[in-house]
């Protein structure tokens, strides 16, 4: 199928504007995107659509996240994060079924796709529920079973993620992606993690993995391990394999330097993290290094929001402020860690995230005709610094429909929501034994 978007608004590859222009797509990629009036005879397209007022932007890529967890949101708020997950959220984890999972996935990519996402990974269970969500939405993924090694349901979840793997990898026309997702150094042993390799290496696959996300998680490594959580990994093998390191909030000069020498990847979650009061991660030091660093949101329990329009604002601004250095990130770098950046960090098609001919047609059409986009200076400053996710109108991947004209295609809005309006009860019990234990 070949479409027509004219009279749009893009950025050229330096950043600056181009108020009047068109994209041809071609079944699932770019075909043509210039400046002006297009050539052709609309008789040439199957669809003609006006991007009058509409500035394309390739679609973000989310990094890191937990996309059921969307039923939690609000569920367990302003805790740190050992309190967090141990009090209240692995206890409501435990209630969850494989259709709430399904449900959780729906609610979350209903606002991903609202807010402009074409891509996200996700770390979690019942995987092929998460998978079929995936596959239904049109969305792209790179999904992991959550691998945690207590007693011996550690070899039982590998085993599901193997058969996932064979299951689902490269499904969906190629959107769905998998990888191997142990959950972090300290719910998973040395030698758990040993048998996750050696699945990854039979498979070919990376691994995605939380590290050294809050202070105290370094400490009891120290304590533990007598290194960092980041050295102990290296030290154990797991960065012979590609890897997407989630976080990486607390490391040291070294732990830098063994994230570069293994050329792991990482996935920066500033909103999350500042929410969970873990800290602000060296995102400076690390592409100084020439670390891979792509952003994602983390899940909706721990966000409260999945738009990567805030995370890519937050990503900049924190760090001007967290280095005082106005120019430590600026539009352009914000914009690329949330589309081809993050597509490179997790390991995905090189083109993917890019607005150029021969690259997938994964894009989205954010309205400009507010004041907030006035006067048009730099219509790259105002999509970092001044949109919102609210801003999108339409959202295609492999030129397929998502969201036109901010209408769902291929998800059913009022069902899902109405769904999970209901599924929220079942955890209430939960919080309030939390609550009334807790009370002062």
């Amino acid at each position: 199928m070949r479409r027509l978007i004219h009279s749009l608004s893009f950025l050229n590859e330096h950043g600056g504007n181009i108020l009047n222009g068109y994209l041809i797509t071609n079944d699932d990629r770019i075909e043509e995107l210039s400046g002006g009036v297009c050539p052709h005879d609309t008789a040439f397209f199957d669809e003609v659509i006006d991007g009058t007022n509409r500035l394309l932007l390739p679609g973000f890529v989310n990094t890191h996240g937990h996309a059921a967890m969307s039923l939690l949101r609000g569920f367990a708020d302003d805790l740190p994060l050992q309190s967090w997950l141990s009090d209240l959220i692995w206890p409501a984890e435990d209630l969850l079924t494989p259709d709430d999972i399904y449900l959780g996935t729906q609610l979350a990519m209903l606002e991903m796709i609202e807010t402009g996402t074409t891509t996200f990974t996700d770390m979690y269970f019942h995987m092929d529920r998460v998978a079929d969500a995936v596959i239904e939405s049109g969305m792209r993924a790179v999904l992991g079973r959550g691998l945690v090694a207590v007693g011996d349901g550690g070899d039982k979840s590998l085993a599901e993620s193997e058969a996932f793997i064979r299951d689902y990898h490269l499904a969906g026309n190629g959107r769905v992606h998998t990888n191997l997702a142990p959950h972090a150094p300290y719910t998973c042993s040395a030698d758990y993690l040993k048998k996750v390799m050696n699945v990854a290496d039979k498979l070919q696959l990376p691994i995605q993995i939380h590290v050294s996300e809050s202070k105290s998680e370094v400490e009891d490594s120290y304590k533990q391990y007598g290194v960092s959580p980041i050295k102990w990994l290296a030290d154990l093998g797991v960065f012979h394999f590609p890897v997407v390191a989630a976080h990486c909030v607390h490391i040291s000069d070294e732990d830098i330097n063994l994230l570069q020498k293994h050329r792991v990847h990482v996935a920066h979650n500033p909103g999350s993290n500042l929410k969970l009061g873990s800290g602000i991660a060296p995102l400076i030091a690390m592409l100084d290094a020439g670390i891979q660093v792509g952003i994602g949101t983390d899940g909706a329990s721990s966000n409260n929001k999945l738009d990567m329009f805030d995370e890519m604002r937050l990503a900049a601004l924190i760090h001007k402020g967290h280095n005082l250095q106005a120019t430590a990130i600026d539009a352009q770098t914000a914009l690329g860690l949330v589309t081809e950046q993050g597509a490179k960090t997790l390991f995905l098609d090189a083109e993917l995230g890019k607005l150029t001919p021969g690259s997938p047609a994964d894009f989205q059409l954010v309205d400009i005709s507010g004041p907030r986009y006035y006067p048009r200076h730099s219509l790259l400053s105002h999509a970092v610094y001044s949109s919102h996710g609210g801003d999108v109108t339409d959202v295609f991947v492999a030129g397929n429909p998502l969201l036109r004209n901010r209408e769902h295609v291929t998800l059913d809005k009022e069902k899902i929501l109405s769904a999970a309006s209901r599924n929220g009860a079942k955890f209430q019990p939960i919080k309030d034994r939390y609550e009334s234990q807790n009370k002062r």
